[in-house]
């Protein structure tokens, strides 16, 4: 089955999560765009910070949302679901 409960919406959450930390990878260039303007937005640390957490917290909602699908979907039983929740969701948790 391969889930599909949530039309697979999990991985449009981890795109957004991939597009935070890119912003947070080119903060700081200077380089010119093909407009003439500066390609990095220059935040400040404390905002990366939080641009972290949003990273972080975006990837594990994903996370989570995959396992439920895959619950739902009939492609894990209730034990798989709750063996994958602890090895790939529970860690992810606690680092925060």
């Amino acid at each position: 089955m391969s889930g599909g409960h949530f039309e697979y919406n999990q991985y449009r959450v981890r795109e957004i999560a991939e597009d935070i930390e890119r912003l947070i990878a080119t903060n700081d260039d200077e380089t010119k765009n093909e407009w003439g303007e500066r390609k990095g937005y220059g935040f400040p640390p404390e905002i990366i910070e939080r641009f972290k957490e949003a990273a972080h917290t975006l990837n594990q909602a994903a996370d989570m949302a995959q396992r439920v699908d895959w619950l739902v979907s009939g492609d894990d039983g209730e034990e798989s679901f709750m063996r994958r929740w602890e090895k790939e969701v529970r860690p992810s948790w606690a680092n925060v």
